[in-house]
Formats: C-alpha cells, structure tokens, sequence
C-alpha cells in the first residue's frame, strides 16, 4: 500500500505501508541501533514521535511478550529500509507487522532512510506526517506545518505515567489504561500537559498502606515513562520499588521516609514538566537521588540550570561517554533531544562526571553534599550495551549508606 512521508522543510518521500492504512504524525527522528527494536517501539520515551531505524532490515527475528519495555507501542509511527516478513527466531511469538497493527501504528518501508537520516542531521529533528490516506505532496507539507505541534514545550508525560502507585513484581504488570491501544490525537497529545493536566495526584494515605506491604530496603521511583528495565535493574539488587505516577506530591513521598529516590525516563521537553521539577527540588537531600535520561534533565533544572533541545538528538545502542571518575569510555545507550547546560548551574557543589565524545554534551553530573547523581544516557540498556550497569551498584551502596 502506497505510503507518503512529509516532513515540514518540504521533503517527501515514497514508501508503502506494511501494517495496512493509516495515518500517523510526530517529530521524526533517526536511531542507530542494529537491533532491539521492540524494545525501541515500547520505549515510553518516543511518545510523540516517528522513528526512522538506519539499519536496513527490521522485523526478521519476530517480536514477543518479554522484550516489552512498556505496556505496549510508544512511538506514533515506524519507517524502515526493508520490512522482513517471516522472522526465523526460538523466542519469536509474532511478527512485527501485526504486533503493529494491533497497536494502531503505522508501520512502513522502502523509503529512503539514509537520505531522511542526512537530512535530520543536516537540518535537525522535524515534524513529520506519514500517510497512506492523504497523498497529496503539497497539502501533506502543509499540514505538517498547521497540524503537527513542535517538541520544544510539550509535556508528554501525563500520557505514559501509570495511573496509579503499585510495587513492581516481576511479570505483573499495573492496573494501568492500556498504552498499546490507539495512538493518541495531535490534539490530545499537544494539551496533554499543560501546567500538568492529565497527572492524577495520589492520595498520601494511599501511599502509606502500600508502604507498609514491604519490608527492607525501599525507593520510590518517579514514573515519568519508565522503562521496565530501570526497575529489574533496581530489582535485581535486593531493592523493593515502589512505582509513582509523575504528579505525587514530594512532600507525601518524603513522609515515608524512603531509602532511595529514582527519577526515570519519559518524553517531551523538560522544561515544560513543571510539578516535577518542584517536587525534584524538594527531594534534594532528603535521600540518596538518581536521575536516568529525562530524570537526570529534571535534576539539572531542579539545580537551578536550564536545558536545551539538540540538533537531532542522541539515539542509538553505539554512543561514546566518557567516565571523568574513572576515565573509562563506556558503549551506552541513549534515547533523548534535549541536554543539560552544566555552566547554567549555579551550584559550585554540582560537578561533571560524564561527557559525550561525540558532541562534548553532558552525560552525568553529581551533587555530594545533597547525595544526587544523574546519567542522561540508559544504563539499565534494553537494548543495547551493559558498559553503564555498574550505576545501579553504585545507588545501591548509596541507599545503604556505603
């Protein structure tokens, strides 16, 4: 089925669908990594955008129910070189193609990914429309234009946050609205978050009985659009995770006294999630903090520092950091448009501890004296290299006090 792609510079390109009719709208963006692209397709963190994969193939080991990195497809729409329809994998329980379709995205192929990825690195990250309905060149241009809302002060989080607290156990997942349902409307996503509307907040008292379900030691960790892995990281280290929607009060969270405080992933631009930064900044010193991609974004702005968005942003499994700590370079995987200024930071007391080698941008900072640490790459990987693991050991001999 003929597909067109719009982006708003005025660039159009032909493809065909291989999830059948639709229409899908986002910022289009590019992601280097040769595989893992079901867990790049439930990545909270890509709501409100259309991926475009630079690898060629895609769809050849099939998709199944343990590689799920949220409760379903995140992203708005998927653009590959070339679309493999019988996948040949022992884990495999479907393809790709239908797994999309049951999720209401738009998924297409034979389009020009080299020359889409050129030209978001020559011109940077554009909305985009992708169409099997509207083919019409021009008016898809300019729909792009009238139609899709930009990134740049879009609070995306209300739309992947749960809906309510829950402790995280391995293989249940939470009472939450079903995120693989349809796609959200430009509408519904461009007033998602104004001044944090759609974040439901939790009643403390709600809080303090699931507290009370749980013995040893406990973090709370701030659902932005976490992905599953930040929690079978912490898991796996001994750690019990209470899961929180993005809008519970800091100060109900401090009530219970927790041995930890996570800050995770999510979408959209972090200047615009205000209640977080508010509640981030009364967190500070209160417990050992670590802040993961728009989690660390959020600890910077709760520093007193600002943030802005990149070029064409850093996604990808193969990004080169720098470990100042340590001096090692590690392998990382990252997923984000936006970066911290570090020299926007007032605090002398916040200090640089990772940087980008291929930008210089910032990675990691860390504040000791208020025990807050941040990365804005993903350590818990998924897909993607374990260079970065070690950083949960290290919030863990902070929550211990080692």
């Amino acid at each position: 089925m003929r597909a067109l792609l719009a982006l708003e510079d005025g660039l159009v390109l032909k493809g065909r669908s291989f999830t059948g009719p639709g229409e899908c709208a986002g910022e289009v963006v590019f992601n280097t990594a040769m595989t893992g692209y079901q867990e790049i397709l439930t990545d909270p963190s890509y709501k409100g955008q259309i991926v475009t994969m630079t690898y060629p193939l895609m769809g050849n080991y099939g998709v199944n129910l343990e590689d799920l990195e949220s409760r379903g497809v995140q992203v708005e729409g998927f653009i590959v070189k070339e679309y493999h329809p019988y996948p040949s994998n022992w884990r495999s329980q479907g393809n790709l193609a239908e797994y999309l379709k049951a999720s209401g995205r738009l998924g297409v192929e034979g389009l020009d990914t080299r020359a889409i990825t050129k030209r978001l690195r020559e011109v940077g990250a554009m909305r985009g429309i992708v169409s099997t309905e509207d083919l019409d060149p021009e008016r898809l241009v300019r729909r792009v234009k009238e139609e899709v809302p930009d990134m740049n002060g879009m609070d995306l989080v209300p739309l992947v946050t749960c809906q309510a607290p829950y402790w995280w156990d391995e293989g249940v997942l939470p009472e939450a609205p079903d995120y693989c349902a349809a796609s959200p409307t430009q509408k519904e996503i461009s007033g998602a978050g104004v001044d944090g509307a759609g974040v439901s907040p939790v009643l403390y008292e709600t809080l303090e009985i699931l507290w009370k379900q749980r013995s040893g030691k406990k973090v709370v960790l701030y659902d932005y659009g976490v992905k599953f892995n930040i929690i079978r990281s912490l898991k796996a280290r001994g750690l019990e995770v209470l899961v929180v929607p993005a809008a519970t009060p800091a100060a109900d969270l401090l009530k219970l006294n927790p041995d930890g405080i996570v800050l995770s992933n999510g979408p959209g631009d972090p200047a615009a999630v205000t209640y977080a930064i508010d509640n981030v900044r009364q967190c500070l010193g209160a417990a050992p903090l670590f802040g993961i991609c728009l989690g660390h974004q959020l600890l910077g702005l709760a520093l007193g520092g600002r943030t802005f968005k990149l070029k064409f942003g850093h996604r990808g499994a193969n990004q080169p950091v720098k470990n100042l700590l340590s001096g090692r370079v590690e392998i990382t995987s990252q997923n984000h448009g936006f970066a911290v200024d570090l020299e926007s930071i007032p605090d002398p007391g916040v200090e640089l501890t990772h940087f980008n080698l291929n930008d210089n941008t910032l990675e990691g900072l860390r504040c000791q004296k208020l025990r807050a640490s941040s990365v804005q790459y993903h350590p818990e990987a998924s897909p993607g290299p374990h260079d970065a693991d070690y950083l949960f050991d290290e919030f863990l001999q902070a929550v211990k006090g080692e």
